[in-house]
């Protein structure tokens, strides 16, 4: 069981994602809705793992993977990405993102990257 941050300004995807992972066993410790409130809340609550969207007001999930990586090198961050931002993905990983997932979300896909990140 991890303690999840999820970084999102569509709370249609904050409640699919805390409804899934809770539904696995996972703890939400906080819903921030951008990237300025999930580097306050990491710094604050040290989640075992992030989920982050890239496109969001304030501060994009880019830099903001940029800032707590920055704070924490060890920091566990999943990129959450609509399609197409292929180039936004490859920027996320080098600032150092430990993976990715697509929308629509499925699941079994989201669970699966979530325990491989837990495991690295």
């Amino acid at each position: 069981m991890a303690k999840i941050l999820i970084v999102d300004d569509s709370k249609t995807s904050r409640r699919f994602l805390r409804n899934m992972l809770e539904k696995a066993g996972h703890e939400i410790v906080y819903e921030a809705v951008n990237g300025r409130e999930g580097v306050d809340k990491y710094k604050e609550l040290h989640p075992d793992i992030v989920t982050m969207d890239i496109t969001m007001p304030v501060l994009d999930g880019i830099d903001a993977v940029s800032e707590i990586m920055d704070y924490d090198k060890e920091a566990k961050v999943i990129m959450v990405t609509a399609a197409g931002q292929k180039n936004n993905m490859v920027e996320a990983l080098k600032k150092g993102a430990s993976d990715f997932i697509q929308k629509p979300f499925e699941s079994d896909v989201i669970l699966e990257v979530v325990q491989k990140v837990l495991e690295e």
